[in-house]
């Protein structure tokens, strides 16, 4: 039976992140040292039902000390691409906290020595994927329209000195069975970092119509509107990272390379192969003998899981199953959901460190919270958590029910 009573709760409501369908449930297999993931048959029931995921950048990275991370990035692109993780949007959606990380770290390493006359560089040449951008008022309807949108990949093909028809070309897949859209325009070099370009041709490739469909834009008539230079104010010396600034003032950061966890992001964004996403991400960054990880401080939101649903969201909430965790570091944890605007489910608990990389959960104090007046629920469970990767930004662990869970911490 559940008690409901009025008490005062002096305490600040987090914005509602809803969740969405995936499509890939997994289980562990015990048998591993890691608890490698695997897929289960059994366990593959309709993703409406089964797995959730948050939308998210796959603008994001790790500063762990994967091998293939420290050849390709160094210490100050690590720290540009850290910065990214959690941006939804490629940039859309981000706090003025994070853009100002952001910014601090593109002008870091716009004062470092990369690549001098990156427009000379081979290095420049090929496709280019969009990780970031800031989105100004005067931003093109193409940006405004696609960049903001994560089940999308954004690229930039650059081809100025291997080819007769040096072009720079902004491509927006929509997915491997939808198609594309490409449009194009013709460059030309000015000097060591700008680029002049002027957008001709635009068109539609869809997986189901044998023709091209013309992009509604009338390029010819635009005029001056169509045309604009692109500087790049930064070329890593590996030919991985690149930073551009716009005509329109529009700063741009941009891959040829992504790292393990920015692939992970990508997929679980995607919602397809998610599974086998977490599997190799593991199993590329597992350390058996140093592996200890701990409960880091800070508000985590859930951005995937294998989960089952119940009948109830009480208890999708009291498992720890949708929304968010705030880890204090006196041991103190609470599992917290919005439900509708100013309504959120509370439940608060401890944690200790039981073995290696895992921990007891006791929770025992669950509210329905409404401005500054709480009803209690009258819930108690105890969980067991099993972190199998963290750091300062993501984290993956294995939860009630032997869920597998992706969270990411806010900033």
């Amino acid at each position: 039976m559940v008690a409901l009573r009025f008490y005062t709760v002096v305490e600040m409501s987090l914005p509602c992140l809803c969740p969405c369908p995936s499509s890939s449930p997994i289980s562990l297999s015990s048998s591993s040292p890691r608890y490698h993931l695997r897929n289960t048959a059994k366990r593959r029931l309709d993703s409406s039902r089964n797995c959730r995921t948050l939308r998210i950048s796959c603008s994001s990275s790790s500063t762990v000390t994967d091998q293939t991370e420290q050849s390709s990035f160094n210490d100050a692109e690590m720290k540009l691409i850290d910065a990214l993780i959690g941006i939804q949007g490629r940039g859309k959606s981000a706090s003025p906290r994070q853009l100002n990380d952001v910014e601090s770290a593109v002008k870091v390493l716009e004062g470092l020595e990369g690549i001098q006359n990156p427009t000379d560089s081979d290095l420049i040449e090929g496709r280019w994927r969009l990780m970031f951008t800031t989105r100004p008022g005067t931003a093109s309807p193409i940006q405004r329209t696609f960049t903001g949108v994560d089940v999308f990949t954004v690229f930039q093909d650059v081809y100025l000195k291997t080819t007769n028809d040096p072009r720079v070309s902004n491509i927006v897949r929509f997915s491997d069975i939808i198609g594309e859209l490409k449009v194009e325009a013709a460059a030309s070099i000015k000097d060591g970092k700008r680029v002049l370009f002027r957008f001709d041709k635009a068109a539609f490739s869809l997986k189901f119509l044998p023709f091209k469909v013309p992009y509604p834009v009338p390029f010819r008539l635009l005029g001056d509107e169509a045309k604009g230079w692109l500087d790049t104010t930064y070329l890593s010396p590996s030919g991985n990272l690149r930073i551009s600034r716009g005509n329109k003032g529009t700063t741009f950061v941009l891959q040829k390379e992504t790292v393990p966890r920015q692939k992970l992001l990508a997929t679980i964004s995607k919602d397809k192969g998610v599974a086998e996403a977490i599997d190799e991400f593991l199993a590329s960054n597992s350390n058996p003998v140093e592996d200890d990880y701990e409960l880091l401080e800070g508000s985590w939101q859930m951005i995937w899981s294998s989960q089952m649903f119940t009948d109830s969201w009480i208890e999708n909430a009291a498992n720890g199953l949708m929304g968010r965790q705030i880890i204090d570091k006196d041991g103190r944890i609470k599992f917290e959901v919005n439900i509708i605007p100013a309504f959120r489910f509370s439940m608060k608990g401890k944690f200790i460190k039981s073995e290696s990389s895992t921990y007891d959960l006791k929770m025992d104090d669950a509210a329905i919270i409404g401005g500054a007046f709480g009803y209690p629920v009258d819930i108690t469970n105890k969980i067991e958590l099993k972190i199998l990767y963290a750091d300062e930004k993501m984290r993956i662990s294995r939860g009630f029910d032997n869920i597998i869970f992706v969270h990411i911490r806010e900033i």
